[in-house]
């Protein structure tokens, strides 16, 4: 996190991290840590009942209400939503953050602390939408293990272990280029992927090693250049230097996170969002303001990354 705490302070700017659920402690105590040390800019959407030196914003009251409406109306009529449902909608918290986020007046939302992730993800996938050429929304964790010759200085990329329960093969194609970009964006590295897979070659029939193989086969067909391998095990994807490790499922991810964190020692950070248009993370409603604080580093170097590429 020193790491990336140090790359945040050399942009030209702070990024804007807008926060939905702005009445909760934590998130109050991280923002104003976040002002102080000059990693971002929050925007708290609550009322503010102290003078904390935050910027507050009541959807209820703000001008910017209708025009954050008629954008959710426009990317929701063709699913039948009606420009009064729109107007309710825009009101709610994590709407009304997600599309200041999507309208260009913040550059990332991170919510959660007292919502589902359900709920999160829904609001940025409705209000901001995914990025071009991208259908499949996923999650991802950084684990950070004590054998720095492991990964890039002992740091991988996890993925899905949050969102998809069950990927089809193009999915997981999906996922595994959202995590070359994520490897990119966090360790700045090249993205080394290992399709992982209970036994690609010893059971070729086997439905979810054929899902694996698809999955590889797509991903070498839109991004050749992507050093992609498919895996049997962990073992074999550690031994190609692999440092984004992608799962055939959700309980998979979640075994292989929490097996790591706990036997190997390693620290995991995260989940976090990728295959937005625009970053949005999801907190653990038992998240501490430490939490909130490092999901919003993430969030701010996301967004930076972002725009260095629509420049680029």
């Amino acid at each position: 996190m020193d790491v990336q705490v140090a790359r945040l302070r050399r942009l030209a700017r702070p990024r804007r991290i807008v926060f939905p659920e702005g009445d909760d402690p934590r998130i109050r105590t991280a923002a104003q840590r976040l002002a102080r040390e000059g990693l971002a800019e929050p925007i708290l959407i609550g009322r503010s009942s102290s003078p904390d030196g935050l910027r507050y914003v009541d959807p209820e009251t703000s001008p910017d209400t209708n025009r954050y409406a008629a954008l959710y109306y426009e990317r929701r009529k063709a699913r039948g939503v009606t420009e009064r449902e729109a107007a309710r909608i825009a009101r709610r918290p994590l709407y009304f953050a997600a599309l200041m986020v999507a309208a260009g007046d913040a550059d990332g939302t991170v919510g959660g602390a007292a919502n589902s992730t359900a709920e999160t993800v829904r609001a940025a996938l409705h209000a901001i939408g995914t990025a071009p050429g991208v259908r499949t929304v996923s999650g991802f964790f950084i684990m950070a293990l004590p054998r720095r010759d492991w990964g890039v200085r002992g740091l991988f990329v996890f993925s899905d272990c949050a969102v998809v329960v069950d990927p089809t093969a193009r999915e997981l194609a999906e996922i595994a280029l959202a995590a070359a970009g994520s490897v990119r964006t966090l360790l700045e590295a090249e993205p080394k992927i290992a399709m992982l897979a209970c036994s690609v070659e010893a059971v070729a029939d086997d439905a979810q090693a054929e899902k694996v193989r698809l999955a590889f086969e797509e991903i070498r067909q839109r991004a050749p250049q992507l050093h992609t391998l498919c895996a049997g095990d962990a073992a074999q994807a550690l031994e190609a230097q692999a440092n984004a490790l992608i799962f055939p499922n959700l309980n998979a991810g979640n075994i292989g996170y929490k097996l790591v964190e706990r036997l190997a020692g390693a620290a995991a950070f995260g989940p976090f969002l990728q295959g937005l248009a625009k970053p949005a993370n999801d907190l653990s409603r038992a998240c501490t303001a430490e939490d909130v604080y490092g999901v919003s580093i993430v969030t701010a170097l996301q967004a930076a990354e972002a725009t260095a590429g629509k420049q680029g």
